[in-house]
C-alpha cells in the first residue's frame, strides 16, 4: 500500500494515478473536509487559470471552459473528484510522525493511531504555516495574515496596508480600495502579463509556448522560476484604481510601520501577504531533509519509496498548478512500478 499524506489537489492526483497503476493507497488528510484549505481563503479568491486548463486528470472542471473559477467551486470539484474515483481519503487525520519500518516500509503516525505502507506520497503542498515577519505590531492596528482574511467586512473602517506583493497582496489590495485608502508596500517587483492577451487567456499562451511544462532542470525552465510573473493586475493597474505603493516595511515605531525608506504608513490595519513557511519537521527519516526541506529530484527522494507531490516548481512551472499537476503525478506513480518498495507485501493498520 502507497500512503499519501495529504488529499488536495496534488493528493487526489496521486491517489488517481497510483490505482490506475495497480496500487492500494490510503489517503490522509488533517482538515475534516475535502477542499478545505481553499474554502478558508479569502471571498472572492479566483482562479487565474480557466475552467478549461483547471482540471485534473480523467475529470474535466465543470461550467464553462472560458470562465475563472471561485475557490468554493475548486473545493466542490475536488470532493466530486474523490467522489468520482472512489479514492479513499481518511479526514481529520493529522500525520505527527514519519518513520522507516525495519523491514524497509513507513510508519506513518497519525491523531487516530499508526498507518503503516510500502511507499509514501507527500503531498501537503506549499501552503503550510502562515509567515509574519518578526515586527512589533504597534498597539489597536488590526493585524491578520491573508490566510485569515475574508472580505473587507471584518477590517474597521480607515486605511489598510497590504504587505506583500505576489498574485495574493495584489488581489486583496484590488479589492479593498473599492471601499477605503489602501497601501501595498513590495518588496522585490516581480514581472506582470495580463490575465488575456490579444483575447485569449494567457495561460492558453503560455501552454502552447512550452513555458507552463519547461523542465526547471533546462534553461527556459530555470527562467520562467527566476522570473516568475504576476498574473493580471500589478503595480501600475493598482494604482490606477487609487492604491499607493510603497517599499517593503522594515520597522514599527510609535503606533505606525515604516518602510526601508523611513517613511511612517498610518493604517487601522494591516493585511500580510507575506506567504508561508513549509514544516517537514515530522518527517524522521535520515538522509530525507537538508535543512529542514524535502532533499529529491523532481519530487523523487533519495529515500526508496518516499517521494513528493504538488511542490512549487518541482518539475515545471505547473508543479503547483491544478491543471497541470497530473504530469508530476503520472511520474511519481511510474516510478513506484518501475522500482516496487523492498517490502514483500502490502501492510496496513489503523489503531484507534
Amino acid at each position: 500500500m502507497i500512503i499519501v499524506i495529504g488529499a488536495g489537489q496534488a493528493g487526489l492526483a496521486a491517489g488517481r494515478e497510483l490505482r490506475l497503476a495497480g496500487h492500494d493507497v490510503l489517503l490522509l488528510d488533517a482538515h475534516p473536509r475535502l477542499g478545505e484549505s481553499w474554502r478558508r481563503r479569502w471571498d472572492s479568491l479566483r482562479l487565474f487559470t480557466p475552467a478549461r486548463l483547471s482540471a485534473l486528470p480523467g475529470m474535466p472542471f465543470p461550467g464553462p471552459g472560458h470562465r475563472y473559477p471561485g475557490k468554493d467551486e475548486v473545493a466542490d470539484y475536488l470532493q466530486a473528484y474523490a467522489d468520482h474515483f472512489e479514492l479513499p481519503v481518511q479526514l481529520a487525520t493529522i500525520v505527527t510522525g514519519l518513520r522507516l519500518t525495519p523491514n524497509g516500509g513507513f510508519e506513518a503516525a497519525t491523531s487516530h493511531g499508526t498507518v503503516t505502507g510500502d511507499g509514501v506520497v507527500v503531498a501537503t503542498g506549499p501552503f503550510q504555516h502562515p509567515h509574519i515577519p518578526d515586527l512589533s505590531i504597534p498597539p489597536g492596528l488590526v493585524s491578520l495574515h491573508s490566510a485569515d482574511y475574508c472580505n473587507p467586512a471584518q477590517l474597521p473602517d480607515g486605511p489598510v496596508l497590504v504587505v506583500g506583493g505576489g498574485n495574493s497582496g495584489v488581489q486583496i489590495a484590488a479589492e479593498l480600495a473599492a471601499t477605503r485608502p489602501v497601501t501595498l508596500a513590495l518588496g522585490k517587483r516581480q514581472p506582470v502579463l495580463p490575465q488575456r492577451i490579444g483575447g485569449t487567456d494567457v495561460f492558453t499562451w503560455l501552454q502552447a509556448l512550452g513555458l507552463v511544462r519547461a523542465p526547471v532542470t533546462g534553461r527556459l525552465g530555470r527562467l520562467v522560476r527566476n522570473r516568475d510573473p504576476l498574473i493580471g493586475l500589478g503595480p501600475r493597474g493598482l494604482q490606477r484604481l487609487g492604491v499607493r505603493i510603497v517599499d517593503r516595511i522594515v520597522a514599527a515605531g510609535g503606533t505606525q510601520l515604516r518602510t526601508a525608506a523611513g517613511e511612517s504608513i498610518p493604517s487601522a490595519a494591516v493585511i500580510w501577504a507575506t506567504g508561508y513557511r513549509p514544516d517537514y519537521r515530522w518527517i524522521h527519516i535520515p538522509g530525507a531533509l537538508a535543512g529542514g526541506l524535502p532533499v529529491h529530484t523532481g519530487g523523487i527522494s533519495p529515500v526508496p519509496g518516499l517521494t513528493y507531490l504538488g511542490l512549487p516548481f518541482q518539475r515545471s512551472r505547473g508543479s503547483a498548478l491544478l491543471g497541470w499537476v497530473g504530469d508530476d503525478a503520472a511520474g511519481v506513480a511510474a516510478t513506484f512500478s518501475a522500482h516496487p518498495p523492498a517490502t514483500s507485501s502490502s501492510t496496513s493498520m489503523l489503531n484507534t
